[in-house]
């Protein structure tokens, strides 16, 4: 997992991390991935396959993949796992009508071989709408704490205010570093 990949890396001036990064449509996945990108955020069109940023964090080049969250897109998911370091994974807190279907998706994820082990943020986004539910309750829904075989967070957060997201990017780092040692 990750810790074969950073002793890999290691004594390259940047370290190189592959992050995939996926939700329902409509999550927020684009509008989170340019805010990692200090990218403006005003203007978003829904992703129809996927986009690849680079982002420099903590010391760090971190590869991501925004995959499409549409139903049509789904099934093609599991073609982009492999090599993958760190999994973010972003609900709609305000969609509560989804919920189910976000958090089968989730499952279905973190039954693949592909990512065995690898540690998951869920970022619970849109945390500034009046109908977003609370991060810990979505992790109640989700039955994060079930996890064993794997690091996770969850972190509350508003893609478009930013709110939130450095706290998970906190996060990723920290990981990153528990690996390392």
């Amino acid at each position: 997992g990750l810790l074969s990949v950073i002793q890999r890396l290691k004594g390259s001036p940047e370290q190189e991390l592959r992050i995939v990064l996926l939700g329902l449509d409509n999550a927020g996945k684009t509008t989170l991935l340019k805010r990692l990108a200090s990218e403006e955020v005003s203007t978003i069109t829904p992703t129809q396959g996927f986009n690849i940023k680079s982002v420099h964090s903590h010391g760090f080049k971190l590869n991501v993949w925004d995959i499409g969250g549409q139903r049509s897109i789904r099934p093609y998911w599991k073609k982009y796992l492999g090599s993958t370091d760190l999994l973010i994974y972003v609900i709609d807190s305000a969609d509560q009508k989804r919920f189910e279907e976000t958090g089968q998706e989730l499952a279905e994820l973190t039954e693949e071989s592909s990512l065995t082990g690898v540690p998951l943020l869920v970022f619970a986004n849109k945390q500034d709408l009046v109908t977003a539910a609370p991060a810990a309750e979505i992790a109640e829904g989700l039955s994060l704490h079930t996890y064993r075989d794997r690091e996770w967070q969850i972190q509350a957060c508003s893609a478009l205010s930013g709110e939130g997201v450095q706290d998970g990017m906190n996060w990723i780092s920290s990981q990153i570093m528990n690996r390392k040692k």
